[in-house]
């Protein structure tokens, strides 16, 4: 059974809840467009306001937190944030609105409260400091305390704030409906008071409601951002202002560091950790130092502008599902438009994202291009150098494998990456590009029965290496190429007594009746109207086809699930579901589990596409075709 006002009222109510602020907004619009006098509802609108202003705040450290490329070396738990951690905390907002429920029920039993409170007040703000040192800060410390040596308080209420592994800005609000009740009053008191003496502004109520929200997320951010020689110049900040690390370590431990914000009262109560400072110290100080070196490397670039708002430390929620255009982030493309000319102008490779796999660490570095950057003919040069920057730095830090991804291993780029191995040939860092795997997932999605395939995209570095493969298995592939010198190249390379397996094709009306396409080159509907009814559309195309058959069955890009002991995952890759990587990274990831000691560059070793499968299928990867079929 559930505790009483353990939880959400509106807990159902999915991302509905928000309708709970329509009231608001219909007064302030009312009253707006029908009166002349708005003043009367005027708190309305400050209510909304700074309802707007402490959810910005806690997306803004969310982004702060979330940018690896700049706090890694501050990190004070080095783990990685999954997907239950994010769902646990999806509805993290849910206090704004019962702070603004509750400020409603007091401005309208008293407007005058918020409608005559003058811009500023000196006096107000001495009133607001008093109130909280003697009242909040106490009061919170003894409370908090409390729930955590209460065992009936903690299990039914206070664990459901700890059960988050990594604290994160978004923990800092996610708890139950009792505790927030009580953080009302903490927060609230001072607020009310300065008013009821009669000394209340404005700017008193804006900034302390700010910037409690503000100093809540600073203690639940992971990052140590104050400077240890902060503390040693002036040692009485260590009882006025807690850190990120002092925070930490009670979520680690769970028996000190109880404060609110200021560690007076852990002194007082004999209750501060030893350690506090100390650690505090030496996190700042090993800022400088070579943190863990990861095992592997996907080497990713952007997509488009649009996809670009998809990255952990935009929107984590976002993120953390498969990517699709929303509307609501429309009014930000201008924005990210500039931040992408300014990466293109400035930005180097960067850290996007990491999880661990078998106690190795698995980084996503991103290159600060975008695909259509890839075909400007005077922007290729750029690219390739800082691919080849990237790989020289894996290799100088000792990373074992990384894998490039999409555009990056082109062939008309840089030859699937033989460019860098043949220009460092004494490179330690494996160079892959992890295309084995994705023959070996599109192959193995094909019936074991199908006779005849049509491939498109046939003479590409895939399309040779499913050609080749399907011919050794007696397979007729029909390949749609003009070029017969291309044709009859890969002709050659299969055996004497399959080459006639491979049989060339011009146009798309030679697979009219055939219902198995394997797609490596984009169709138009008119080019998909030559299938016949009934036809599976397999494809390695990017982007992928548009669905328009509505009598044919479409597979999805090559992708592999990842094994379930995967820690700290919590970012969808594109338009992956959650835990599905493409192929080419889980081919990146195999070639590190195995310890294979070749590179993988140019043209797909057919040979070793059944090797690489059951290697995949050792470590626990799986197909996702096998998973839905």
């Amino acid at each position: 059974m559930v505790a009483f006002l353990s939880a959400w009222p509106w807990e159902n109510f999915g991302n509905l809840k928000y309708v709970l602020y329509a009231p608001l907004v219909a007064q302030v619009v009312y009253s707006w467009v029908y009166e002349e006098d708005i003043s009367k509802v005027l708190w309305c609108l400050h209510i909304l306001i700074i309802c707007g202003l402490k959810a910005l705040v806690h997306e803004l450290w969310s982004v702060f937190n979330n940018m690896l490329f700049v706090t890694r070396t501050l990190r004070i738990n080095p783990k990685g944030i999954d997907f239950k951690q994010i769902d646990h905390e999806w509805h993290w907002d849910n206090y704004i609105i019962l702070q603004a429920m509750i400020a409603s029920l007091i401005c309208y039993m008293s407007p005058p409260l918020m409608n005559s409170l003058p811009l500023w007040n000196t006096k107000g703000l001495i009133a607001l400091i008093v109130l909280h040192v003697t009242f909040s800060e106490p009061l919170y410390y003894f409370l908090h305390k409390s729930f955590h040596r209460n065992n009936y308080f903690f299990t039914h209420y206070h664990s459901f704030h700890h059960s988050s592994p990594v604290p994160h800005p978004m923990t800092a609000g996610n708890a139950t409906l009792l505790e927030n009740l009580i953080l009302c009053v903490v927060a609230g008191v001072p607020l009310i008071g300065s008013c009821l003496f009669g000394v209340g502004s404005l700017s008193v109520i804006y900034g302390y409601a700010v910037m409690f929200d503000f100093m809540r997320c600073l203690g639940h951010c992971n990052v140590e951002i104050f400077s240890h020689k902060l503390f040693e110049t002036l040692p009485f900040l260590r009882y006025l202002i807690y850190t990120p690390t002092y925070h930490g370590l009670h979520h680690q431990e769970m028996g000190t560091n109880f404060c609110l914000f200021m560690p007076l009262f852990d002194v007082l109560g004999n209750t501060q950790n030893p350690n506090s400072w100390e650690l505090q110290k030496k996190i700042r100080l090993a800022a400088g130092e070579r943190k863990r070196v990861p095992e592997f490397v996907f080497l990713a670039h952007g997509v488009d502008v649009m996809s670009a708002m998809h990255a952990p430390f935009v929107f984590r929620s976002f993120a953390s599902i498969p990517y699709s255009t929303r509307f609501f982030l429309l009014p930000m493309w201008p924005f990210t438009f500039c931040v992408m000319l300014g990466m293109w102008a400035w930005s180097k490779t960067f850290l996007f994202s990491f999880y661990t796999l078998r106690n190795n660490l698995c980084q996503t570095w991103g290159v600060p291009r975008f695909g259509f950057q890839y075909f400007l003919p005077f922007a290729t040069q750029g690219i390739n150098n800082q691919i080849e920057e990237a790989i020289l730095t894996a290799d100088k830090i000792g990373v074992k494998v990384i894998s490039l991804a999409a555009l990056n291993k082109n062939e008309a780029l840089n030859g699937g990456g033989t460019l860098f191995v043949n220009k460092h040939p004494d490179l330690r860092v494996r160079v892959v590009h992890g295309n084995t795997l994705t023959a070996a997932v599109i192959l193995y999605e094909i019936p074991k029965d199908v006779k005849e395939v049509f491939l498109t995209g046939a003479t590409s570095k895939l399309g040779r290496a499913i050609a080749l493969y399907l011919c050794r298995r007696g397979v007729r592939v029909l390949m749609l190429t003009l070029s017969v010198e291309r044709f009859q190249k890969i002709q050659k390379e299969a055996p004497v007594e399959f080459q006639n397996y491979l049989v060339q094709v011009t146009k798309y009306n030679a697979a009219q009746h055939c219902k198995t396409w394997i797609v490596g080159k984009w169709l138009t509907p008119r080019e998909q109207s030559w299938a016949p009814a009934g036809t599976h559309f397999h494809q390695f195309v990017v982007p992928p086809i548009l669905k328009f058959r509505r009598n044919c069955t479409y597979g999805d890009l090559a992708a592999m699930r990842l094994p379930k002991n995967v820690e700290g995952l919590g970012t969808c890759e594109y338009t992956m579901e959650r835990g599905v990587v493409h192929a080419c990274h889980a081919g990146g990831v195999v070639h590190m589990l195995e310890g294979w000691e070749h590179h993988e560059v140019g043209a797909i070793d057919v040979d070793r596409i059944d090797l690489v499968w059951e290697a995949a299928m050792k470590y626990g990867l799986s197909s996702v075709s096998s998973l839905t079929n």
